[in-house]
């Protein structure tokens, strides 16, 4: 199982970005799919989650309306949607794939700065 997240950078309060997920080793489209963040001194959070069937389940309050969560099975891929970027977002990104287990990624780093 390999995971590899993408799109991560420096931004500017109020901008957006688009994070990636490449999928591979495993029957994707069979996995619930998520992303989690986790900033420096902070507890690890769940951002959102897709259920294999295309369902998105919102995490954490502070990224509703603002955040989205979809997916592209026939590329073995889930994105991220960021919009609306804040200095509070800073965080590693992390995307997982679970069905009997959790499969994490290595994340990838977003900071929300001017």
């Amino acid at each position: 199982v390999q995971l590899v997240e993408s799109g991560g950078g420096l931004v500017q309060p109020g901008g957006s970005l688009r994070l990636s997920c490449a999928a591979s080793g495993f029957t994707f489209s069979m996995y619930d799919m998520s992303w989690y963040r986790q900033a420096p001194g902070k507890e690890r959070e769940l951002v959102a989650t897709i259920s294999r069937t295309g369902v998105s389940t919102p995490g954490t309050d502070s990224v509703k309306g603002r955040f989205s969560i979809s997916r592209d099975n026939a590329k073995n891929t889930v994105y991220l949607q960021m919009n609306s970027l804040k200095p509070d977002d800073t965080a590693t990104y992390y995307c997982t794939a679970r069905r009997l287990r959790e499969y994490w990624g290595q994340g990838t780093q977003v900071t929300v700065s001017s």
